[in-house]
């Protein structure tokens, strides 16, 4: 499985994505996939999984499947989106 969390990096919610990512990687030693929106490849991956809003944290089984979606903020705790990395 892999998690991805879906943020534009010039924008108000980016510097709590930025902590949350340093916090996730410290405390789990995985580095999470982050993906801006207003890239071509963004824009595919939001259209794909109906993402609107962001920031948004995105849990696919290794076949693309989502597991599960969160949006926007406050962001999900450590060891919620934990379980999808393992």
């Amino acid at each position: 499985m892999k998690v991805v969390i879906v943020y534009k990096n010039e924008s108000d919610h980016a510097r709590a994505v930025l902590d949350y990512l340093r916090d996730f990687e410290r405390q789990t030693s995985h580095v999470l996939e982050t993906i801006d929106p207003e890239t071509a490849d963004g824009e595919q991956f939001c259209r794909a999984y109906d993402i609107v809003q962001y920031p948004t944290v995105v849990a696919l089984s290794d076949d693309s499947i989502m597991q599960n979606m969160w949006r926007g903020l406050p962001l999900p705790t450590i060891s919620e989106v934990s379980y999808y990395v393992q």
